[in-house]
């Protein structure tokens, strides 16, 4: 793991050399393209080294080469995985900095290799990460090493590290957050570590907090959090540049987490364990934090806000209960089924603020909602739902275009009736049971005014990894950063 990795200003260090395999069980080809060195060249020809994606085989001290799979279905996300696997090669021999060959073979136009250079140092920053804040005086770890420092001899590339390292820090802070145990995390440390944030993208911060919120009619927020000695909050971060693009003039993309900093399941009580993770329902905001973070040092020109439903859903003597009826911002009741479910309360009040204050062009939440969509579509893609095609699209675009893939799930009429209470408006949370995944999002369009495009992204199977993958290890995965930088990108 390094402090910092960032790009070198001349070539320099650990000269990496990527080719690409050839048939299964045949020797790669030395690259036409790629500077001549005996030591290398004798290694891919003795076939000691078959270039499969992300293998490495350092030769000597000046040179390693790198594997990239076949040339056959080579993409970005294959392009993170070496990034990983190269970066955790390098932090084994200490390597400082890297310089790489032959770069310009990376794609056939410069957004190409941008894209390619992106998703490598991505897949660098990424895979050398891990959660070290709390490494006590028995760690075996190895303490962080100073620096590594990228150069490619294409300058799209090179501009691609820069973007990629940018994403990469974002998706770091999203996980760092994640991981962040509740005795620190409470709602009071994200209102700071959101002020801190914002204080070094130069962006405006406030904060809603309990007595406010009250006063607003959130009787979500403020149920869900009141057993807690640390009592809720919405936090505001706002990204609005110096100049905005002449298309974005009167767009105001508004991001919305849900940001449970620990989810007992109240009296619904989490039993055989269940609650064990559950530092990990706040990582829907953490992505939002994440992403405004990268926003704003990618200077994006198009005003964006992030809003964080803030809360911790505890056990005590003032606690909601199931059979509670409560009043939202909008003024919809809701009976209390299942205290459990919670974060769609939260996120129902942040919904209904977002649209009577903000002004929104389009908004997007994003919540580890439901188990039932980890059932539904397993640790494979998100589940998204959205109210209109052309939103729909720029979700589905980005979500291919960063390889954090979605599903799209029905929401119907029929969804929102099924929600239906008999004692209030609504319920939040029928006890059938029936369409789990739906159930959350039908509960949530009750508090979107039905002119403003919406999406709703339940991440609840893609916010943690249990065992570990190719590219961030187990943990916290910081998903969403990726694909909600890209659609501001893409929209500005």
């Amino acid at each position: 793991m390094y402090k910092n990795i960032s790009l070198s200003s001349k070539a320099q260090g650990l000269i990496l050399v990527p080719i690409h395999s050839e048939t299964t069980g045949k020797s790669p080809l030395w690259p036409k393209s790629a500077r001549a060195h005996d030591g290398c060249q004798n290694a891919v020809r003795a076939g000691t080294f078959m270039a499969e994606a992300g293998a490495t085989c350092t030769v000597g001290t000046t040179h390693m080469l790198v594997g990239l799979g076949p040339v056959e279905g080579f993409s970005t996300d294959r392009m993170r995985t070496v990034g990983a696997k190269v970066g955790r090669a390098l932090d084994k021999i200490s390597s400082s900095s890297i310089a790489i060959d032959n770069s310009a073979s990376w794609g056939s136009d410069a957004a190409a290799k941008r894209a390619m250079g992106g998703a490598f140092a991505e897949g660098i920053s990424l895979g050398t990460w891990r959660f070290d804040a709390l490494d006590g005086t028995a760690t075996k770890r190895e303490a962080r090493k100073a620096q590594l420092t990228l150069w490619a001899d294409d300058a799209a590339v090179r501009d691609g590290f820069a973007h990629g390292l940018i994403i990469a820090d974002g998706v770091n802070t999203a996980r760092r957050i994640g991981a962040t145990p509740p005795n620190i995390a409470n709602p009071a440390w994200i209102a700071a570590e959101s002020k801190k944030i914002a204080r070094d993208g130069k962006m405006k911060v406030r904060v809603i907090d309990y007595a406010q919120a009250r006063k607003l009619g959130m009787g979500g927020l403020t149920s869900v959090g009141q057993g807690s000695a640390i009592k809720p909050c919405i936090v505001v971060i706002e990204w609005t540049p110096r100049k905005i693009s002449a298309r974005n003039k009167s767009d105001h993309l508004v991001l919305v987490g849900k940001t449970v900093t620990y989810d007992t399941g109240g009296y619904s009580l989490k039993v055989n364990n269940g609650m064990k993770g559950m530092k990990y329902d706040k990582c829907g905001g953490a992505a939002v934090m994440g992403a405004m973070q990268t926003i704003a040092a990618l200077k994006v020109p198009m005003r964006v806000t992030g809003i964080l439903a803030v809360a911790e859903n505890m056990v005590s003597n003032d606690s909601y209960r199931p059979d509670d009826i409560i009043k939202l911002h909008n003024g919809i009741t809701v009976e209390v089924t299942n205290t459990d479910a919670e974060g769609r309360l939260v996120l129902a009040d942040a919904l209904s603020w977002a649209c009577d204050t903000m002004k929104p062009s389009a908004i997007v939440d994003i919540a580890t909602l439901t188990g039932g969509v980890g059932v539904a579509l397993g640790h494979f893609c998100a589940g998204y739902f959205c109210n209109q095609p052309n939103l729909a699209k720029q979700v589905e675009d980005s979500a291919t275009s960063t390889g954090e893939l979605v599903w799209r799930l029905p929401l119907w009429p029929a969804h929102q009736e099924f929600m239906r209470s008999q004692h209030a408006d609504i319920l939040n949370s029928n006890p059938l049971r029936a369409a789990h995944p739906i159930q959350g999002a039908a509960f949530l369009s009750y508090f979107v005014k039905p002119e403003i495009p919406w999406a709703h992204l339940d991440i609840a199977a893609m916010a943690t990894a249990e065992s570990a993958n190719e590219v961030t290890g187990g943990g916290p995965t910081g998903w969403g950063v990726r694909l909600l930088v890209d659609m501001v990108e893409q929209r500005s």
